[in-house]
């Protein structure tokens, strides 16, 4: 009672001190009990568990055609009730009582710190380790070696790497009130949700209840769309009424073609490559939504049906690769014996040929970049400098959250340095020994950790007061494609090294400023993210080994059957950079000696939208819609196509209308209580239910041969309508 009334009070007397930022006034609490215990049994347990399995996870669905990324909602939500219960069932005796190693394995109920840390650990699993795609690329794709322990050090180090640049600038994205990071507020919110006492509406259940309806019916549902039922996750009408004709296989195919007509009933494809459509707020829903519908029903047919870049030679949607007359590529062929390019070949099989699509879709990346930029310089260029004043000043305001923080014993900078330096030394000793297998020279990591070095602050910034993050890969890419041509994979180790390890950097640090908010020992935070980091590497790696050589012919579609999951269409499109930006080189494809030097113009063109954006709103202030258009996601709505299709987008849109506009509008009481834990229940059922599926029959090749197995079922949205181009399955125009 008394340790209440000093927080009340504490509350009460920092008014004054709290964040200058309304949202985080209104959504962060302000005081703070420091006995609580962190580094619980429970802790361990169910945050070593969460990672392994959301680690699994999303390796497991990395491969297949329609990829769910796990997040850590589904975590925080889902080990609530096994707090409680390990809380109410475990032994609370003392061992070694009186004595300097006396512990318990329950010291009371389930707390809130115990659950931020749990999270923390989950999160370690939640996204991916991006150096799999490496691993994918050269053992699937390129058919090279790749030995596990060269694997793993590559997935480490990747990792790590990311881990020495946050703690190096943590003092300045994480501690200033500024710096706010808005997507933690979900998180926050979710915590108070499932922490705070919760009067039960009458007739109405509680957020756990409906979690695990939820959790049950998703579970149950997935059955159908995963197994007994595949075409429920892309159906086309267009193609059933008219199934001669390449035309309307070409507009109706949900994907392989514009998906006009083609819906779904399939979670995960809507969550495969834009993640949950329940998390986004309507904002940014309307923006993405109007960068799809420019570039898919205006743009991309317009370029097809006029012919741009003999378009008509080639699908209207793919990301492979294919020569002048429209057959694949034989990529080995310009491959000689030292993983090379050997240009004898490439000149006697002649230049690559991308899509018109996939061309423009690269277009629409340069152009998001510069308008990332532009955008920041233009609406936020004068915030960003004074809050990169203030971060860097040595005295500084301390809002109520870093005040409250200060009383814990802070982790020291040098942890971090060595990390960091020890990290860099261990990279470098892979890169050179094994050289053989990775190709990047010493200087190629010394010159990709000062990119990094370079760009993590000011991203940080960004991204801790926009909640946008420029996506740099493409600069990587260029910068080493036109340095270190003719090599695929240190173009490819090098992009990981300078843009992946600053942006796991981000990640990082957006935990530590999730901890800050809930006021988490840092040392504690600091062991969370270490074990998670090293124990997600191990998972994801062992998963992947396993997967490659349990599955017969994954990732290669000629050789899986019509109905195979295991397409792995992000590591399609992932090795297609490689042999376009390492192989081939920038140059001999986006430049002079290249066929596609006209869509570099997007750059400009991507660094002059936000400026017209900008001049628009300040001659027509009144009009506040303009505000709201944002170039960057506009412009970068459809980055993740290819792989992604049509009808990921237009499931994910649809959704996402129903619930940031239609009931955040009209039903917000019940959007507020159960929109998120609705994402996290289907997220989860989902998941477990794919992977029972799998162990179940997948390994066992146990399958119903049916025409609801046929996705899609537009055979002749990939064939090409150009005359005279001969392709198998496909009439000739």
């Amino acid at each position: 009672m008394g340790l209440e009334m000093e927080m009340e009070m504490g509350s009460v007397e920092d008014e004054n001190e709290n964040s200058q930022v309304k949202q985080v006034a209104l959504t962060v609490p302000t005081t703070d009990d420091a006995s609580l215990p962190v580094l619980t049994f429970r802790m361990w347990v169910l945050g070593v568990v969460s990672c392994v399995l959301l680690s699994f996870l999303n390796q497991f669905f990395w491969y297949r055609t329609e990829p769910l990324a796990i997040t850590s909602i589904s975590a925080q939500i889902a080990v609530v009730p096994l707090g409680h219960l390990m809380a109410a069932t475990i032994t609370d005796r003392i061992f070694f009582k009186g004595t300097r190693w006396e512990f318990t394995l329950n010291p009371g109920p389930f707390n809130v710190k115990e659950h931020v840390l749990i999270t923390i650990f989950a999160n370690s699993g939640a996204g991916t380790v991006y150096a799999t795609h490496i691993l994918s690329a050269i053992k699937l794709y390129y058919k090279r070696k790749l030995t596990f322990f060269v694997s793993f050090i590559l997935m480490i180090t990747t990792q790590v790497l990311g881990f020495g640049w946050a703690g190096i600038f943590r003092r300045y994205l994480v501690e200033p009130a500024e710096m706010w990071w808005p997507s933690n507020l979900v998180q926050v919110s979710l915590f108070r949700a499932l922490h705070e006492k919760e009067k039960r509406p009458k007739g109405q259940m509680t957020r756990n209840q409906f979690f695990l309806i939820a959790f049950m019916c998703s579970f149950a549902y997935y059955v159908f769309p995963g197994y007994l039922f595949p075409m429920l996750t892309s159906m086309s009408w267009v193609c059933w009424v008219f199934p001669t004709s390449v035309l309307a296989h070409q507009l109706g195919s949900g994907l392989f073609g514009l998906g006009i007509g083609a819906f779904a009933f399939d979670w995960s494809t809507a969550t495969s490559y834009l993640g949950s459509p329940l998390a986004s707020p309507w904002f940014a829903t309307a923006n993405i939504g109007a960068g799809f519908l420019i570039l898919m029903y205006l743009i991309v047919p317009a370029s097809y049906w006029l012919n741009i870049y003999n378009a008509k030679t080639f699908p209207i949607y793919s990301s492979n690769l294919f020569t002048s007359s429209g057959q694949k590529y034989n990529i080995s062929t310009i491959i000689n014996s030292n993983f090379q390019i050997d240009l004898n070949a490439y000149k006697h099989n002649g230049p690559l040929h991308i899509s018109t699509f996939f061309a423009i879709s690269y277009g629409a990346g340069f152009a998001a970049l510069t308008a990332t930029i532009a955008h920041v310089l233009v609406f936020h260029g004068r915030e960003i400098l004074e809050l990169s004043k203030s971060a860097l000043k040595e005295k500084r305001k301390m809002d109520i959250h870093t005040r409250l923080m200060s009383k814990y014993k802070q982790v020291p900078q040098w942890w971090f340095i060595g990390i960091l330096l020890c990290n860099i030394a261990m990279t470098i000793f892979a890169c050179e020994y094994f050289n053989d297998q990775l190709q990047l020279p010493w200087w190629g990591v010394l010159l990709a950790c000062f990119l990094a070095l370079i760009f993590t602050l000011p991203i940080g910034i960004i991204y801790a007061t926009t909640n946008q993050q420029p996506g740099l890969n493409i600069i990587t890419e260029y910068i080493i494609g036109y340095i270190y041509p003719g090599r695929p994979v240190a173009n490819m180790c090098f992009k990981v090294y300078g843009y992946i390890s600053m942006s796991q950097a981000v990640t990082f640090l957006q935990d530590f400023k999730l901890g800050h908010y809930m006021k988490i020992p840092p040392r504690s935070m600091f062991m969370a993210q270490v074990v998670g980091t090293l124990l997600s590497c191990l998972v994801y790696l062992g998963t992947a080994w396993w997967l490659m050589a349990s599955i017969p012919n994954i990732c290669d579609t000629s050789l899986l059957p019509p109905d195979s999951p295991w397409t792995c269409p992000m590591d399609r499109v992932f090795y297609s950079a490689s042999v376009i930006w390492g192989l081939i080189s920038p140059r001999r494809f986006f430049g002079d000696l290249g066929p596609y030097s006209a869509v570099n113009w997007f750059f400009l063109g991507g660094a002059i939208a936000p400026v017209l954006v900008w001049v628009a709103h300040r001659a027509f202030p009144q009009q506040k819609w303009i505000r709201l258009i944002n170039m960057p996601i506009l412009l970068g709505a459809t980055a993740m196509m290819p792989p992604a299709s049509a009808i990921n987008f237009s499931t994910w849109l649809l959704l996402g209308l129903l619930s940031g506009f239609i009931l955040y509008r009209y039903r917000q009481n019940w959007w507020q209580r159960h929109n998120y834990v609705l994402s996290g229940a289907l997220d989860a059922g989902l998941a477990f239910m794919g992977v029972l599926l799998f162990l179940c029959l997948g390994l066992k090749s146990i399958s119903i041969d049916w025409w609801g197995n046929n996705l899609d079922n537009c055979p002749l949205a990939t064939c090409p309508t150009a005359e005279g181009v001969i392709v198998d399955n496909c009439p000739v125009f």
